[in-house]
């Protein structure tokens, strides 16, 4: 790997602000940058640099973009620049472990900064790969991540699902880009035994959720001869597998057409299709409506996107996730069962505990905890990077006291 330091400029941090970077993190903030040593504005977004204590201490290897919060991310803690033969060794270490923990090739290749590569996400669908990049640092040696990828995994094709919303932080474009081969609009995958298509170029993010695999693990010891709700289904993650561990019936609500239109499609590959409905709409007025017409269902699953995009919108969000909760809970059946989920970074996993208590006295109704989950394996946890974990789930009894 190479060595050429030397040759980068230096980013110094003010006076004992190197203790956070020494206990393990990655990430610089611009307020810990002496910027009158090394001035901010005399690098170039996605710049690499020698990040040195106030001492002059060295400290590790981080690309650079002076326009965000994140100043700078550490890439390496010796002498190792981010090129191409870095990226090689680490994609390399991250399938490694993806081997150990997974029999199939349907994954989360590359995790950001819990694979020590911030800013790159990679799901891997098989031999086709979906890479998102969110950082300037990465978007500079977008080419040298291509490369590495196809030297590491010779994959059939490679897709830039490049339009999230975190490259609107970085200055960065939104776009989606064919990077190698002919990437299929849909791919199948296997997930818990359970066939899926997913939209590479036209669905959410990269196409696929792979992070709640374990969760929806919980379905197959429960799900036989249940009715099963999916709310905030997608292409129906959650309902499918209900249905194929022996659901007698699932229900999907979704917002998207497009999506529920892949679910039923994802029921009928895998032999369900007649025991498997769906509603569009807007989830909480899908769920006061179900609740109207006197529906009830003995599973409500309950994953909805981020309602905390931002520290500041907390009390809206906990807010919002206990009104879902609470609907939900109102269509459960006597001892029923809520699975609850949330993807909100800024949710502690003790306050969605709390939405599920809270719902449940407010309903009057005693609640059993029978399980807790967080994300899958190909999603590690980065111990001194709290954000790395960011998924929690439960897994609740609802009981008519």
């Amino acid at each position: 790997m190479s060595d050429n330091t030397a040759q980068l400029p230096r980013l110094r941090l003010t006076k004992h602000e190197e203790r956070r970077i020494k206990g393990g993190h990655l990430w610089v903030y611009s307020n810990e940058v002496d910027t009158v040593a090394t001035p901010l504005k005399a690098f170039e977004p996605g710049q690499q640099a020698v990040i040195e204590s106030a001492t002059g201490q060295f400290l590790g290897v981080a690309y650079v973009n002076p326009h965000s919060l994140i100043c700078a991310r550490i890439i390496s803690r010796d002498h190792h620049v981010l090129d191409r033969s870095l990226l090689v060794h680490r994609i390399n270490i991250a399938l490694s472990l993806r081997e150990l923990m997974f029999p199939l090739p349907y994954y989360r290749l590359v995790y950001g900064e819990s694979d020590l590569l911030p800013g790159l996400v990679v799901d891997r669908f098989g031999d086709h790969l979906v890479v998102q990049i969110t950082t300037a640092g990465m978007e500079a040696v977008k080419d040298d991540i291509i490369s590495a990828l196809d030297k590491v995994l010779k994959p059939a094709s490679i897709l830039l699902r490049n339009d999230s919303s975190a490259r609107a932080f970085e200055n960065l474009p939104s776009e989606v880009v064919v990077a190698a081969g002919n990437p299929p609009q849909e791919v199948e995958l296997i997930e818990n035994g359970v066939r899926f298509l997913a939209p590479l170029h036209d669905g959410q993010k990269t196409g696929w959720f792979y992070d709640q695999r374990p969760n929806r693990e919980w379905l197959r010891g429960i799900a036989k001869g249940k009715r099963v709700l999916d709310v905030f289904s997608y292409v129906g993650a959650f309902g499918v597998q209900a249905l194929s561990f022996g659901a007698a019936e699932v229900c999907c609500v979704d917002a998207s057409e497009f999506a529920l239109d892949t679910a039923e499609r994802n029921a009928a590959l895998n032999g369900g299709g007649e025991r498997f409905m769906t509603v569009q709409g807007d989830a909480f007025e899908a769920l006061k409506e179900l609740k109207a017409a006197d529906e009830r269902f003995d599973i409500v699953i309950v994953d909805p996107p981020a309602f905390i995009k931002r520290k500041k919108d907390l009390a809206e969000g906990v807010n919002a996730y206990r009104r879902i909760n609470e609907l939900a809970m109102r269509l459960l059946n006597k001892d029923g069962l809520l699975l609850a989920g949330s993807c909100s970074m800024h949710l502690p996993r003790e306050e969605l505990h709390e939405v599920v208590r809270a719902s449940g006295r407010h309903l009057d109704r005693h609640v059993q905890i029978l399980a807790e989950g967080m994300q899958g394996a190909d999603h590690p946890v980065h111990p001194a990077i709290p954000e790395t974990r960011y998924l929690k789930a439960f897994l609740a009894r609802v009981v008519l006291p």
